[in-house]
Formats: structure tokens, C-alpha cells, sequence
């Protein structure tokens, strides 16, 4: 199996799959992902090609695009790697770490774990293209294409949100920052995704700094 092929198809795939995805899950969103892992996995003991093929596939079917399904992304993925002779246990790795990577899954409390370091590089390279400039960008993308409100004093983030209360959520583009992107600097797995966050997280609090006083007429 030539890997550096693999790869290759697995790139040329995924951006057809995802030609007309929403801006901030489509393939630059992946690009992006799969630049960060290579990053982080410099300074940690991974498989690249694991990693590798974990961070371009992650999002080739998110649940919230399909009616909430998260069945659809695994076995799509897992497809396409069967029709590249992947290693049984390399595609099930791949796959696991597809089911279980997203922010929401941490919010329920399931029997099933799964941990590996290869998981771990890819979740931390995911949230970093969750927060900071990127961030901030993808998540008012997001909130226009759900046509959401910027902001609504009267609607407080939910602090204490279950799995299910996330994926259904309406609330305002802004309270997304508190009841996700703002904690995310301290999920990070990695010394180096834990580096990196710090800066994003803090040009965040400087946007909603200056938000909030814009908001209030106060610059």
C-alpha cells in the first residue's frame, strides 16, 4: 500500500465531496485541520498516516448537515478507505476516532470511550480551527447560514447543556462563544494545541470585549 496515494486520493475525494459544504465545514475547513495535525504531531509519538487520514476525513459528512445523523460521516468514511485496501484495524482506528471527536460528545456521558493519541492531535487540530480569527469567522458563517440572531441580551448562554440541547440550539451567534468556543482552550490534549489555543482564546476575549462595548455604545 503506497500511503503518500492514499492521501492523495483521500484529498482529491474529499474535496469533491465537499464542493458546495457550508463555508466553515467545507474543504479549506479540512486544509486547515490537516495542516494543524501534521503541526502538533511533530511533537508528539503518532501515527501520521492515521492522523492523517482521520483529519481529512472527520468532517466528510458532519450529523448537523444531515438531519442530525452521525451514523452517515463513519460509514462513508470507512467506505472509502475499504476501496483503498486499508488495513482493517487502520480504517476501524480512522473511524473511531470520526465518532468521536466533536465538542458534543464530550457533553454526554456514554459508557463507550475510546482514547488514542492519534485522537487527541486531531480533536486539538479541529478546535483550533473552532477559535481565534478562524474561529469567529466560521462561527458567524455558521450562524448566517442558520439565519440566527448576532446577539440577544435577553437569551443567556446555557452554561450546563446536554448533548441534546446543543444539537438543537437556536440561541444567538455570540452565545455560542460562551457555551463552546471559550472553553475549549482548556480541553486541549496536546502541549502544542494547548500553546497554540492560548493565543487564539485571547484574541476571542479581545473581540468580545470590543463587541460588547460596540453593543453598548460604548466605543
Amino acid at each position: 500500500m503506497d500511503q503518500k496515494k492514499v492521501i492523495e486520493n483521500t484529498i482529491n475525494f474529499v474535496q469533491k465531496e465537499l464542493k458546495n459544504a457550508e463555508g466553515g465545514h467545507d474543504w479549506f475547513h479540512i486544509e486547515r485541520v490537516y495542516k494543524n495535525a501534521l503541526l502538533i504531531s511533530k511533537d508528539e509519538k503518532v501515527d501520521f498516516f492515521i492522523v492523517s487520514l482521520a483529519a481529512l476525513l472527520h468532517d466528510i459528512a458532519d450529523a448537523k448537515f444531515y438531519n442530525g445523523n452521525e451514523a452517515i460521516g463513519p460509514t462513508i468514511a470507512a467506505n472509502f478507505l475499504v476501496k483503498q485496501k486499508i488495513d482493517k484495524n487502520a480504517i476501524e482506528h480512522v473511524v473511531n476516532i470520526i465518532k468521536h471527536i466533536s465538542f458534543k460528545n464530550s457533553l454526554e456521558k456514554s459508557s463507550e470511550k475510546f482514547t488514542s493519541k492519534e485522537l487527541e492531535v486531531v480533536q486539538d487540530a479541529d478546535r483550533l480551527d473552532a477559535i481565534g480569527a478562524i474561529g469567529i469567522a466560521r462561527c458567524f458563517n455558521y450562524g448566517g447560514y442558520k439565519n440566527r440572531a448576532l446577539y440577544n441580551p435577553e437569551i443567556e448562554p446555557n452554561l450546563n447543556m446536554t448533548k441534546e440541547e446543543y444539537k438543537n440550539s437556536d440561541a444567538p451567534t455570540i452565545n455560542h462563544f460562551y457555551e463552546k468556543l471559550l472553553l475549549l482552550k482548556d480541553k486541549m490534549n496536546t502541549i502544542s494545541g494547548k500553546r497554540i489555543a492560548e493565543n487564539r482564546h485571547t484574541f476571542m476575549v479581545d473581540f468580545l470585549n470590543q463587541f460588547d462595548d460596540e453593543w453598548n455604545g460604548l466605543k
